[in-house]
């Protein structure tokens, strides 16, 4: 009990500073967290779906909440968008604070029940500028921020994804990416061992910052435990909370 109310004290402490200088702040959290799917045209209806479906598993799974109880503020932020061309971004679930299991259900019963859309050209490159203003837009003030990207396909539209992640990265962001790998996806002629195209696509191009990483899946009947995995990384403040991602 006493070690719980000291973190709690640290969390109110940490806050107090950036309060001050945040006008309609509503307060400390952990984590940042901006969770951007890929609904362009390359994703068939039954995929969209199971990507919704995965997410919202995701943020149920107890290993997340005890990842996201291992902060000092036992809280996150998280904004949940779909992207897919330049300028076609949908924010599904806007910034809402989860410290609970009925937080997380409450984000997850969004991404399940709101109408699912498809888009057309995929730009990575978009996605990101659109989670950077939302992230500068954010009413929680955070020592971490994260953008986490999942996609299925390579950037066709806009800039190339590294100038917007660079962006990113100068303004202390790390962005991690989940790359969908379809079958028939080959091999990079000039990446890593067993690396896909896809992969090496977004290991180049897209990922970068502090810790940034890849969790990438093949097709969608593993996404649910990938993106389970990923979150778990992303949120736990731990080492004993992160080992959980290995059982995930």
């Amino acid at each position: 009990m006493r070690r719980r109310t000291l973190l709690t004290a640290g969390c109110f402490l940490l806050a107090t500073p950036m309060l001050a200088r945040a006008q309609g702040a509503e307060g400390e959290v952990d984590l940042l967290l901006v969770l951007a799917a890929d609904v362009s045209q390359s994703m068939r209806p039954d995929e969209l779906r199971l990507q919704r479906q995965g997410y919202a598993a995701a943020l149920r799974n107890a290993d997340v909440h005890t990842a996201v109880g291992s902060g000092f503020c036992g809280a996150i932020g998280v904004l949940y968008i779909e992207w897919s061309g330049l300028n076609d971004q949908q924010v599904l679930v806007p910034w809402t604070r989860l410290a609970s299991e009925a937080d997380a259900d409450d984000i997850a019963r969004v991404i399940e029940t709101e109408p699912r859309r498809g888009g057309g050209w995929t730009s990575i490159s978009g996605a990101i500028a659109a989670a950077r203003e939302q992230m500068a837009k954010a009413p929680f003030q955070a020592m971490r921020r994260v953008i986490d990207i999942s996609g299925d396909g390579e950037n066709n539209q806009g800039a190339s994804p590294e100038e917007e992640r660079d962006a990113a990265i100068a303004e202390g962001i790390t962005i991690n990416g989940l790359p969908i790998v379809q079958e028939g996806d080959r091999l990079a002629a000039a990446g890593r061992p067993g690396e896909t195209q896809l992969e090496e696509h977004y290991r180049r191009l897209v990922i970068g910052g502090a810790g940034a990483f890849l969790v990438p899946t093949r097709g969608f009947e593993g996404f649910h435990r990938a993106i389970r995995r990923k979150l778990i990384l992303e949120i736990a403040a731990t080492p004993q909370a992160r080992a959980l991602a290995a059982l995930a």
